[in-house]
């Protein structure tokens, strides 16, 4: 009984160190493939969400102050005749 209670806790200890080292190995080939996806996005020069949501909304205020100042320059160039 003895024998059959140690080797079973033997048995066990080694399935939960396997199962700790795969996690381990999961995260780890994880953070590899996060971090090559990080290298291959700067050397392609892309821009994240955050950085894109700032520049459209630039964009956005500098294509509607180009419009007030077209209208007004409009406005400007009419000539009343005599």
């Amino acid at each position: 009984m003895k024998n059959s209670k140690f080797v079973f806790d033997k048995i066990t200890k080694l399935l939960e160190q396997g199962l700790i080292s795969s996690r381990d190995l999961t995260n780890e080939m994880v953070n590899v493939l996060k971090s090559k996806r990080d290298e291959i996005v700067f050397k392609m020069k892309l821009t994240s969400k955050d950085e894109f949501d700032v520049l459209s909304k630039r964009v956005e205020i500098l294509e509607k102050k180009i419009e007030k100042n077209q209208v007004k320059t409009k406005k400007s160039k009419q000539v009343k005749k005599s």
